[in-house]
C-alpha cells in the first residue's frame, strides 16, 4: 500500500507539473451576482469553447398592474444569494461531493491522480472531481452550452462530458485559476445557482419551491441530503420516478453529515426514517410558456410573445434573458371580454370561434388591454383548449362582412367623391362594369360582377353617406367604390389597421414570393387593388377578405383617435436581468388620414347602435345614448360575421367564424345557441352574436368611465354635392 501511495503521490505531483506548464494561468472568473438578482459569471476567453454568457433566467410576465400572468424559460431557476441558503443545504452538499472542499485549491491531485489510472485501465474519471471542477463542469454544460438545438453547443456540451483524462486536467486548470479569483463561499453558491434538479430545474432556488414548496433558506436536512445527493445524477435519482434509489442517495448522504460532524447520529436515524417529503403529483414549477396564462389569459399572452418576435427579440432570449415584461392587460376588462364571448357560444361548439379584442385609442399609442375568445387557451383539444391566436391574429378566413363598407366611406370622404351627408344611389341590384375573375360570383351570362342587398331588407332609392353607414346596403358601397376607384380603397384598409390582414393571402397565409403568382398566393392588396394587370374586384368592400380582430379593433382606435395610427402594442414596458429598460422596436405612430376625415367618419358610424342595425343588440343591454361608432358585418353565406365599435375611451371588434373548416354557414338561434351549418342555412349576423358580445362586455367596462362626445364632423366632408 506505501508502494501504491508513493505512485499516486508521484503521479499527483507529475499531473500538477503539467497543468503549470500547460499553463495554470487559464483565467474562469465567476461572479455570480445574486446579490442584486444576477446569475452571470465571466470566463476569460483564451479558449474558443469558453464565453462570457450568463445563465439562462426566467422572463416574467405581468399584467398592467405588475401581477404575473406567466413565465417563459428554458431553464427553471431563481438565482438565490449564500445567505438565502440554509448551512444544511451547504454542509450536505459539502459532505457528499466534496468533504475536503475548504482545504484544497481547487483540484483534489491525490483523487485526480486516482481517477487517471482507473481511466487507463478501462474505468472512468467520475468521482474525482470537486466541487470547483464540478462548479467549472456544470457552468460549461447548463450555461454556455445549454442549448441542444445548437450544433456548436452540442459539440461542447459532449466536449464538457467525455471521458477523458484531457477533459479532467482541463478542468483542473480553470479550478486553479478560478480559486484565485472566488471565495470560496461563492464558489459554492454558483455551483448551487447552476447545478441541475431533474426535469429542467435548476439551482437549489428553483429546487427547494418545486420539490418542497419551501425557500432555499428554509431547507432542512432531510430535504437537503435529498437535493444534495441528486446531483450526482438527477434523472436516475428523481424521487417521483425512482422513490426507493432516491430515498437510498437520501440516506448515504445524511450518513455522510454524519461522518463530517455537521448532524446528529440520532437526528441523521430519525430523519432515514422519514419519507421523502416531496410535493405530490411531480415538481411544482409555473409552465415554461403561454399555457401557463391560463385560459383567460393566454391569447394576451401568445400576442405578446408574437408581438416581441415580431419586432426583432430572438425566441432563446426571450425565453432565458431573464426580462421582465409589463405588458397592458387590463385584467378586469379580459374577464368581461371572456365572459361576454363565451356568453353567447358555448365554449365547445364545435368549429365556432368567437373572439373579442379591446384598444385604447390614443395619438401616441394604441395600448391593448384585452384579447379573449369563447374557447379556453391551451393544448387540450378535449378540453375545448386552442393555441390558435384566435383574437390577434389573421384568422378568420371568412371575412369581415360589411364592416368594410368603413373603408369605403372613409376613402369617398378622402377623394371626395361623397361627404357624410350626402346622398348616393341604393338600387335593389347592381351590375358591375367590371371584368371579374373566373371563380368570383359573376352575373348571367358574362363574368360581370353582381350584387344585391341583404334579401327581405328595404331601402329608398337613395340615402346619405351617414344612413348608408347604419343600414348597410350592399348596392350603394359597391357603386361607391367603383367610383372611387379600388386603389384608394383598399389602401384605405391597410391605412387604418388592416397592416397583416392586407398582407395575407386568401388563406390567411403571408405570400411566398417565390411561389406562382396565382390568386390564393397573392396578398388581397393584388387581389383586389389595381396591382400587376389584375383586376379590381367590387367585392371587397363587401368584406371577403382574411382578417384579424385585434386589427379590426385597431381600425376603430385609429378612427378615434383623429386618424392617427399606431400599432396595437401589449408592451408597457420591458427591463432586462439587471433591472435595465429593454427598448422594444416598435413601428411609430402615423397620421393615416387627414384629421377631419377621421372625425367625420367618426360622426357618420355614430348611429348604427340608436337607427342602424345594431340598435337591438345596444337595447338588449341597456346602452342608452353614450356616444360611440359602429359598423356590423356579415360575409358571404354567412360563413362570418363582425361588429366593430369605438367610444372616445376603447375601441373593439367582436368576431364570429369558422376556424377549422371556413367554408359553410353559421346558424343563430339566440345567445349561446349558435352552431356551425350549411351556407344555405346559415342565418348568422354581425348585429346577432359580434354585436352582442361587443356590447355585453363594453357596457360593464364602461359603468365607471364618464360618457364623452364624438368629435365633430369636418364641415370640409360633409357635403360636396351641395344640397341635392
Amino acid at each position: 500500500m506505501r508502494k501504491a501511495d508513493g505512485i499516486l503521490k508521484l503521479l499527483g505531483l507529475c499531473l500538477l507539473a503539467g497543468v503549470l506548464l500547460a499553463g495554470v494561468m487559464f483565467p474562469f472568473v465567476g461572479g455570480l451576482g445574486v446579490m442584486s438578482n444576477q446569475a452571470s459569471a465571466t470566463v476569460d476567453n483564451t479558449s474558443t469553447e469558453l464565453a462570457k454568457v450568463p445563465p439562462p433566467l426566467l422572463t416574467t410576465v405581468t399584467d398592467a398592474k405588475d401581477k404575473r400572468i406567466a413565465t417563459f424559460y428554458q431553464q427553471y431557476r431563481i438565482p438565490t444569494a449564500s445567505d438565502q441558503i440554509s448551512d444544511a443545504m451547504k454542509w450536505a452538499l459539502i459532505s457528499i461531493e466534496d468533504k475536503r472542499f475548504y482545504q484544497h485549491n481547487g483540484v483534489d491531485w491525490k483523487g485526480t491522480a486516482r481517477a487517471a489510472i482507473s481511466n487507463t485501465r478501462g474505468g472512468d474519471t467520475q468521482g474525482a472531481s470537486t466541487l470547483t471542477q464540478q462548479y467549472v463542469k456544470n457552468y460549461l454544460i447548463n450555461v454556455v452550452y445549454w442549448n441542444d438545438n445548437d450544433p456548436k453547443h452540442k459539440i461542447g456540451r459532449q466536449k464538457a462530458q467525455e471521458q477523458s483524462i484531457a477533459r479532467k486536467l482541463k478542468e483542473a486548470r480553470i479550478a486553479i485559476q478560478l480559486e484565485t479569483k472566488m471565495a470560496k463561499q461563492e464558489i459554492l453558491t454558483g455551483y448551487l445557482n447552476v447545478v441541475e434538479f431533474s426535469r429542467r430545474i435548476f439551482g437549489v432556488g428553483a429546487a427547494a419551491r418545486a420539490y418542497f414548496g419551501v425557500e432555499a433558506k428554509d431547507l432542512n436536512a432531510a430535504q437537503s441530503a435529498l437535493l444534495a445527493g441528486m446531483v450526482n445524477n438527477p434523472a436516475a435519482l428523481d424521487p417521483w420516478n425512482n422513490p426507493e434509489r432516491a430515498k437510498k442517495r437520501r440516506n448515504v448522504v445524511i450518513d455522510k453529515m454524519v461522518e463530517n460532524r455537521k448532524l446528529d447520529k440520532a437526528d441523521a436515524e430519525a430523519i432515514k426514517k422519514e419519507s421523502l417529503g416531496v410535493v405530490k403529483g411531480g415538481p411544482d414549477k409555473p409552465a415554461a410558456n403561454c399555457v401557463g396564462a391560463g385560459p383567460d389569459h393566454g391569447f394576451f399572452c401568445q400576442y405578446v410573445e408574437d408581438y416581441l418576435l415580431q419586432s426583432g427579440m430572438k425566441k432563446d432570449d426571450l425565453y432565458t434573458g431573464g426580462y421582465t415584461i409589463k405588458t397592458t392587460l387590463d385584467r378586469e376588462a379580459n374577464k368581461h371580454a371572456k365572459r361576454s364571448a363565451e356568453e353567447q357560444v358555448d365554449k365547445g361548439e364545435p368549429n365556432v370561434a368567437n373572439t373579442l379584442s379591446l384598444v385604447k385609442p390614443g395619438k401616441k399609442r394604441h395600448e391593448v388591454i384585452a384579447l379573449a375568445a369563447n374557447r379556453d387557451y391551451g393544448p387540450d383539444k378535449d378540453k375545448d383548449q386552442t393555441e390558435w391566436a384566435l383574437p390577434s391574429d389573421v384568422v378568420n378566413l371568412g371575412g369581415g362582412g360589411s364592416t368594410f363598407k368603413v373603408f369605403t366611406a372613409a376613402a369617398a370622404l378622402q377623394e371626395r367623391e361623397a361627404g357624410i351627408h350626402d346622398k348616393i344611389s341604393v338600387p335593389a341590384t347592381h351590375r358591375s362594369p367590371v371584368f371579374i375573375a373566373e371563380k368570383q360570383k359573376s352575373c348571367p351570362g358574362d363574368k360581370r360582377y353582381c350584387v344585391g342587398n341583404y334579401p327581405g331588407a328595404t331601402y329608398p332609392s337613395k340615402m346619405t353617406l351617414q344612413d348608408a353607414l347604419s343600414r348597410s346596403p350592399n348596392t350603394a358601397f359597391v357603386i361607391l367604390e367603383e367610383k372611387i376607384g379600388m386603389g384608394p380603397v383598399v389602401e384605405m384598409a391597410s391605412k387604418l389597421g388592416l397592416r397583416k390582414s392586407m398582407a395575407a393571402n386568401g388563406q390567411g397565409l403571408q405570400p411566398n414570393p417565390k411561389a406562382e403568382r396565382t390568386e390564393l398566393k397573392l396578398s388581397q392588396t393584388d387581389i383586389y387593388g389595381p396591382r400587376d394587370g389584375w383586376p379590381g374586384s367590387g367585392s371587397f368592400t363587401l368584406g371577403p377578405a382574411a382578417l384579424s380582430g385585434l386589427e379590426l379593433a385597431n381600425v376603430g382606435a385609429t378612427i378615434m383617435s383623429e386618424g392617427v395610427w399606431c400599432p396595437p402594442t401589449p408592451i408597457a414596458e420591458v427591463t432586462d436581468r439587471h433591472g435595465r429598460p429593454y427598448k422594444v422596436k416598435e413601428a411609430k405612430c402615423q397620421q393615416v388620414v387627414p384629421k377631419g376625415v377621421a372625425n367625420t367618419l367618426a360622426v357618420g358610424m355614430g348611429e348604427d347602435h340608436t337607427e342602424g342595425t345594431a340598435r337591438g343588440a345596444a337595447g338588449s343591454v341597456g346602452w342608452g345614448d353614450r356616444p360611440m361608432i359602429g359598423k356590423t358585418g356579415t360575409a358571404q353565406g354567412a360563413k362570418a360575421s363582425t361588429f366593430l365599435g369605438a367610444t372616445p375611451q376603447l375601441a373593439g371588434a367582436a368576431m364570429v367564424f369558422r376556424p377549422d373548416f371556413p367554408e359553410g354557414g353559421l346558424c343563430y338561434s339566440g345567445p349561446g345557441n349558435v352552431r356551425e351549418c350549411s351556407a344555405d342555412e346559415g342565418n348568422m349576423q354581425g348585429a346577432r352574436t359580434p354585436a352582442l358580445t361587443w356590447f355585453g362586455a363594453m357596457k360593464e367596462i364602461h359603468e365607471d368611465l364618464p360618457e364623452e362626445p364624438l368629435p365633430e364632423a369636418d364641415p370640409e366632408y360633409e357635403r360636396f354635392q351641395g344640397d341635392g
